[in-house]
């Protein structure tokens, strides 16, 4: 499945909003019976477009992390370099995220860490390893103003 329709589109929104609504509710919501609903989603699962389910976690949970946000330049822009440095980022799963971007840097990267010294090690660690890096450019995030969130 490569092309989403309005109908995938707006089962994608819904378990956006809430991944764990009922396949039910989607499929009412949505204007489907329960069956095709269900095969829409495994569809998007199989072809790549849902690629996964996560929890937001509150901050105040006692298992609050920093997001560190972090801008990697690289030596050079050719295909070889971002390809190489792309598969050095897929295989450290402290990386969370990784962006490719248009501007003053190549990638934009997301960790999470419990704190300084957990991103120093990190830092020498992964990034200042990763293949082609010129330059890494690190922010800690204060606090999360806006995550997508679940209705209640």
């Amino acid at each position: 499945m490569t092309a989403v329709g309005t109908i995938d589109r707006n089962i994608i929104r819904l378990l956006r909003l809430d991944a764990r609504m009922s396949n039910a509710a989607i499929a009412a919501a949505v204007g489907l019976s329960p069956s095709a609903c269900l095969r829409r989603i495994r569809l998007m699962e199989q072809g790549g477009i849902i690629r996964g389910y996560t929890a937001l976690v509150d901050a105040g949970s006692g298992n609050a992390t920093i997001a560190v946000i972090i801008n990697i330049t690289l030596e050079r822009q050719t295909e070889d370099h971002l390809d190489r440095f792309e598969a050095a980022v897929r295989r450290h799963p402290e990386i969370r995220e990784c962006f490719l971007m248009t501007g003053g840097s190549d990638y934009l990267l997301r960790v999470e860490v419990a704190n300084a010294s957990e991103f120093e090690s990190i830092h020498k660690e992964i990034l200042a390893k990763l293949p082609g890096v010129l330059r890494i450019h690190s922010s800690f995030s204060i606090r999360n103003v806006l995550a997508t969130k679940v209705r209640k």
